[in-house]
């Protein structure tokens, strides 16, 4: 634990320096001000903002995951050189990475709300189910990083499978889902729809809003299944589940991979 810790710290102050991180923090920012300023109050702001934490939160955790990595990889040698267990080291590489992405999007997004007043009670629930989705989707697609740049050696390839994934995950799915449901609308499609939904875990995400915001109609027909379905806490607690089984089982890959993996 303790050299999980120490790499942790490594981690989180090497990161602290980067220009992308910090123009990341600094796009949430603005974004998020200027929806609350000009889209008509806290909760339409929420939704707007819902679309963006969607596509861009895991495209920036996967991409930039993906690419520190690969840059890491002598200083990951370099440690592994001494006598350290990988488990460990493998703990504070994924904690040093997915630590100070999540805290740039809970401060990006959730600032701008607490110092413009934005957190009226109509938009307290769904800005906190809007912060943990977000904070969710980014451990997975950090994890999901760690995958691909421990099975990919080559660099470029790596980074096209990270972005395939994203647009997989973020378009492709649900082109899918919605393809299979009108050609087979005919036959009652709720469950095996409701079931496929969990395995996309941005997808899940949505899921975790539209059950607060009542907008499940306007983001899709998996989001609308799930609400007819799961308009309780119950289908909070599932979907919260199934995303951080999203986070769980790519960690748990990753580990296997990295304790086996020659560098």
């Amino acid at each position: 634990m303790t050299v999980a810790l120490k790499v942790l710290k490594h981690q989180v102050s090497d990161l602290g320096r980067s220009r992308w991180l910090l123009g990341y923090a600094l796009f949430l920012l603005g974004l998020s001000e200027a929806l609350l300023r000009f889209g008509g109050g806290g909760p339409r702001a929420v939704v707007s903002l819902l679309n963006v934490v969607l596509t861009l939160t895991p495209l920036v955790s996967v991409v930039f995951g993906t690419m520190y990595l690969y840059d890491a990889r002598e200083f990951i040698e370099l440690l592994l050189a001494q006598p350290v267990r990988r488990s460990a080291l493998f703990l504070g590489l994924y904690g040093g990475l997915a630590l100070p992405l999540s805290i740039v999007f809970i401060v990006g997004v959730g600032l701008p709300f607490i110092s413009g007043g934005g957190t009226e009670a109509a938009s307290a629930g769904s800005l906190a189910i809007l912060l943990l989705s977000g904070t969710l989707l980014t451990c997975a697609f950090t994890a999901i990083a760690f995958v691909i740049s421990l099975l990919c050696n080559d660099r470029a390839r790596g980074l096209g499978l990270a972005i395939l994934l994203w647009l997989a995950a973020t378009v492709l799915y649900d082109a899918v889902l919605v393809m299979v449901a009108t050609m087979f609308s005919d036959y009652a499609l709720e469950r095996p729809l409701l079931t496929l939904t969990l395995f996309n875990p941005v997808d899940l995400g949505r899921v975790l809003l539209l059950l607060q915001t009542d907008k499940a109609a306007l983001m899709g027909y998996t989001g609308a299944v799930f609400e007819a379905f799961f308009g309780t806490a119950l289908g909070i607690v599932v979907a919260g589940l199934a995303l951080i089984g999203w986070t769980a089982v790519p960690f748990g890959l990753g580990l296997l991979r990295f304790r086996a993996k020659d560098f």
